[in-house]
Order: structure tokens, then sequence, then C-alpha cells
């Protein structure tokens, strides 16, 4: 007896209700016939014209959807229209950004050895490009049901790579990314590509039988620490193991020195206050704990912060479970020994919750026992650790995980900044002097990435360099010209970039 498929509901956030059913839960079956229709696609995605078209295709029927891409995902995140309005922009400018990369073609990386008897040992003709891995696994965020998701980074590049997307769609925007599916699909087949290029499922268990399927050669993840380990681990544990690029969890330290506190205190604790609490403190790169000095200059600085906390309203968090692990894990971080609280988060209602701050000696840290508040707390809600003395700082980045960002807050003429920002780079893929790490532009020269638990790899997922995830270098040795791909013959017919 057939056991029946279990629906997928779009819930709204602020009240907690169900919308309506958008999809079922995909089976094995399901998932089975999504990755090898998405399969079937790849020679055709070889045509980098059509691929470069593909792009901008899905980015202009993104643009022109945009009232109702905005008006479901509010619906589905409480995110806001001016919010997912310039989301759309991104994600769109994304995909169109990754078109003009395949037009370049540089991200082939042709590099030409050509022979040389006279070396020791003697040199072949060696021909090295990158190809395609096939068929890539994308799975969604939650707090970008966009720029994140179904039409997002991960798709985008994986897309310009030349590689077919199955998308497991994030629980938390169903609706958003049905709707994101099917003007890609749309895309694909008015450039005249097979819709399938794109496929969609839904499920927790659908997410699980996608990273195991044998024709998934690679997997993007933006998510929870936990839930990503798990997805990490088994793609290693495959009788065929697939490269996982997880983005998981970010602390995102910020180092003010004495100096910047004594002449900035008021503008940093400004700067600092709308960080943590953009987006209700649920982007990956929220400033989640700040070294500030003790003393007077220190005193000005959390009171400023203080200020701009309270001006900030209760907001809808993305679920009711995140809601709830905010509020728990708030209450546990506030309840430790030796923690203040100047503005106290947690839950201002069934719904909502308020943005607030900890405060703690850096002492008490390195003494032990306080490691909650070294983790991160999703949602708006960061630790301030105060340091006595400038030796404490050191002694308490060390303790800190890895993360995708790492900030110091300076003066021009500060003794102490380039030994803060030595001691801040080994632990963040991108470092920031006298800004903060909440907005990621997406440019040739961005990383957003860094040591695990931030990401299990090396890689980024934004930016030009983040189609590398999906390719794999291949030399052609001692080949006949009429046997090399064009891209590698004589003569460089197809005008590529090399080296």
């Amino acid at each position: 007896m057939a056991v029946a498929a279990e629906p997928v509901w779009s819930v709204d956030p602020r009240t907690g209700k169900a919308r309506e059913q958008v999809a079922v839960e995909a089976t094995a079956e399901d998932v089975d016939r999504a990755v090898t229709a998405a399969a079937a696609t790849r020679d055709a995605l070889a045509d980098r014209t059509v691929r470069a078209a593909l792009l901008r295709t899905a980015a202009g029927l993104l643009d022109e959807a945009r009232p109702e891409v905005v008006e479901t995902a509010d619906a589905e995140t409480a995110l806001g229209p001016v919010r997912l309005t310039g989301e759309l922009a991104r994600t769109s400018a994304q995909l169109r950004a990754f078109a003009d990369v395949v037009d370049e073609g540089a991200f082939l990386d042709v590099r030409i050895d050509l022979p040389d008897p006279t070396t020791t040992p003697p040199r072949p003709d060696l021909r090295r490009w990158k190809i395609p891995l096939g068929v890539v696994a994308v799975y969604s965020a939650s707090n970008f049901p966009l720029a994140f998701s179904v039409p997002g980074g991960d798709t985008a590049s994986a897309l310009a790579a030349g590689c077919p997307v199955v998308v497991k769609a994030h629980p938390d925007h169903p609706a958003t990314s049905e709707l994101c599916a099917a003007l890609l699909r749309r895309a694909a087949a008015e450039v005249g590509l097979d819709e399938d290029v794109v496929a969609l499922v839904h499920g927790f268990d659908a997410g699980v039988e996608l990273v195991r399927h044998p024709l998934v050669a690679a997997a993007g993840f933006t998510g929870s620490v936990r839930g990503g380990r798990a997805l990490f681990d088994a793609a290693a544990a495959r009788p065929v193991p697939i490269p996982f690029h997880g983005e998981l969890g970010s602390l995102n330290p910020v180092v003010i020195t004495r100096a910047a506190a004594e002449t900035r205190a008021a503008e940093i604790g400004a700067g600092l206050a709308g960080s943590m609490t953009l987006g209700r403190g649920q982007f990956c790169t929220k400033p989640g704990f700040v070294l500030a000095p003790a003393g007077d200059a220190g005193d000005r600085f959390v009171a400023a912060l203080a200020d701009g906390v309270k001006g900030t309203e209760p907001g809808v968090l993305l679920d009711a479970r995140m809601r709830d692990a905010f509020v728990a894990g708030a209450a546990e971080r506030s309840g430790l020994p030796g923690v203040g609280a100047p503005v106290l988060p947690g839950a201002a209602d069934e719904h909502t919750v308020t943005a607030g701050f900890l405060t703690v000696d850096a002492a008490t840290l390195l003494r032990g026992g306080h490691e909650p508040l070294l983790e991160e707390c999703f949602g708006p809600l960061t630790v301030v650790a105060r340091y006595a003395t400038p030796d404490e700082i050191p002694q308490v980045l060390a303790l800190l995980p890895g993360n995708l960002t790492a900030t110091l807050q300076m003066t021009g003429e500060d003794p102490e900044a380039a030994a803060l920002l030595a001691a801040l780079t080994p632990l963040a893929g991108r470092v920031l002097v006298n800004d903060w790490p909440t907005g990621v532009a997406v440019a040739g020269a961005q990383h957003h990435g860094g040591p695990y638990p931030a990401t299990t790899s090396t890689s980024t997922s934004v930016g030009a360099t983040a189609i590398e995830r999906w390719l794999r270098p291949v030399t052609y040795q001692s080949t006949p010209q009429h046997l090399l791909p064009p891209e590698l013959r004589d003569g460089n017919p197809l005008g590529l970039p090399r080296r």
C-alpha cells in the first residue's frame, strides 16, 4: 500500500498560520527522476553562448515578475517589501554577472605549455582547462529566500559552470521557491534548453536522498552547523565522495581598540546597533561578538549601543522554530554568571522578539564555563566582552572558531592595529577595517567563506570565483589538434584568455 506524500505548506510567520499547500514532499523516486532528468541536459549546457543567454533570460523574467515574487516572499518570511525588492535586484544582478563571466571565459583557466625537449625531464605538449563536474545539488537558505535560494548564487554559478541544478527548497518559503523555479525553467525553455536543467524538490528526506544520489557531483549548502555537517558527512560517506561546499555558521567578531573607543564611541555604538539588528539579526554576517575596552571610553560605546538597540522595534523572525531557539538562546546566555544585559533580548509577544545585547568581562571568558557566549545565536543579539588590557584580546580571539568575517575598529594612527589585524586574519575569510560586515558585495574580489565552521571548504559562495566550486581541471598531453576542444587549439579560435 503506497504511503501518501506529505503536503508542503506555506506558513505566514507573522501569525503562524498556514497560507496554502504548494507542493508535496519528494520521495526517493521523485529525487531520482529529477536528478536523472537534470543529468540528461548536461550536453546541451556545454554551449557557453546558451548558458549566458539562460542566465540573462532568467534575470529578466525575475525582474518582470518582481511584484509577485516580492509579495510571495514577504508573505512567507516577513522580511518586508523594501528588503526583498533589494534582494531580488541583487539576485538578478548575480545572474547577469555570471553571464558576463561565461562570456569572458577566464574561468576556464586555460593554460598551455608547448613541448620543450631541452628541459629536465623533457616537457611534452600540455594543455589544461576546467570542465563542469555534473549535476549540482543546491540547498536553499532560510534567511535569503532569493539571493541564497532557488535563483541564488549557488544556482547561478553552477549553471554558469555548465552544471544542471537540483534545488532542495527551504521549508520556510516553499511558495517562493516554486515561483522562482518556474521562472528559471521558463527561461531554459525560452533559450532552447530542456526545463529539467533546473529542478526543485521539497522535504527533509529528499535533501538526504539528493546528496546521496550517484549522479549528483557536488553540493552547495547555506544553513545551520548541525544540518550542514550532517549533509557534509553524508557526502563524504558516499561510495564516491563529492565536494560539499557548506556555509554553516559564524560569530563575526569585532575588535574595538581603546583609541577608537576614545575618539568614536558614539559612532561605533550606533554602527554596531544598525549592523546587528539589520534584517532582525538574521544575516549570516551579523556581528555576534565584540571585544571592547573597559573604562570610560568603553562605557560610552556601550551606552551608544544601548541607545541604538532600544530604538529597534520588535520583529518577526523567519519561523516559530527560529524564534523559540532565539528566545531560549538569549535566556541561556543572559543567565550565565557574570553576564550583564544592558538591553535584554528575548520574546516581545507570541510572534515577535526584541533585540538586545549582553556584556561580560574578558577575564570571565578566559576562565572558562561561558562557551555559549562564543557560539552564534541566530537573531538580534550580540555579546560585548570588555577587556581590561590589550593582551586579553588575542587570548579571547584564540577561543573563537572560524568565521565569515572579522572586523577591526581603529584610529588612523593606532599602534595596536597591525598586530590586531594579524590576529584577526586567521579567523575569517573577509577582514574589515572601520566598516560593518552585514552586506556582501557581489564582486570579483569578494570572498564569502572562512575557516570551519563558517564553511566546509576554502571557496566562496559570492562573487565571480564562486564558479570554481563546480569545475575540475583536465590536462590533454600530446593530443592532436583535431581532437582537442576548440578552447585549447592553436591560434585560440575562440579568443579566450590564456596563460
